[in-house]
């Protein structure tokens, strides 16, 4: 395995694993880090990693074990994979050849690929949550996003219920953006 370093410039966050940000060491590890990443933005259509989060913030979270969730309609097997390639430690990542041979096996079987992991086929019930909130600020502190309280005050969403309406209708026009894109060929 190759190893390479890196002296000044910049460095993809994003993109990049932990300990080649903390020691700008790449190795083929860091590069499948790296790939689970680019896996989850073309699953996602093309969202941004961490969406609005610092760069400062990725890596902390990263640190703290967080790991991007599945996008919408993925395959359970195909967001393990990205979890496979997020391992903190870079020994416990799959090498790219062992990637090959999964991707290979899932489509030979594309039947695996049915289970959705967000959606309610799962064959078990999401674990429930540790904590109960009831109001946006609440919420907004439990997951880590208490700066942006006032956003979602003055955009006119103050209840849980108004939050719930967010993730259904941005799921509806995710949905029709997609079908616009496939039938068109145009982006919406």
């Amino acid at each position: 395995m190759r190893t390479y370093f890196m002296q000044g410039g910049k460095i993809p966050i994003r993109w990049t694993a932990p300990e080649a940000i903390a020691y700008r060491k790449f190795t083929s590890a860091s590069d499948v880090w790296s790939y689970g990443i680019v896996m989850w933005e073309v699953i996602s259509y093309g969202e941004r990693p961490y969406w609005e989060m610092s760069n400062q913030d990725v890596i902390k979270a990263i640190d703290e074990g967080y790991r991007l969730p599945a996008p919408m309609d993925c395959p359970v097997v195909l967001h393990q994979l990205m979890l496979d390639c997020w391992e903190k430690g870079r020994s416990d990542r799959p090498k790219f050849g062992q990637i090959v041979t999964i991707l290979d096996k899932l489509i030979r079987n594309p039947a695996s690929l049915r289970e959705l992991a967000n959606s309610s086929v799962c064959r078990e019930d999401p674990p429930t949550p540790e904590f109960s909130v009831s109001t946006v600020d609440d919420w907004l502190d439990t997951i880590k996003m208490g700066q942006y309280k006032e956003n979602f005050s003055s955009a006119g969403y103050v209840s849980l219920d108004s939050i719930l309406y967010i993730s259904v209708r941005y799921r509806h026009v995710r949905s029709y953006a997609a079908q616009m894109k496939f039938s068109t060929g145009q982006n919406f």
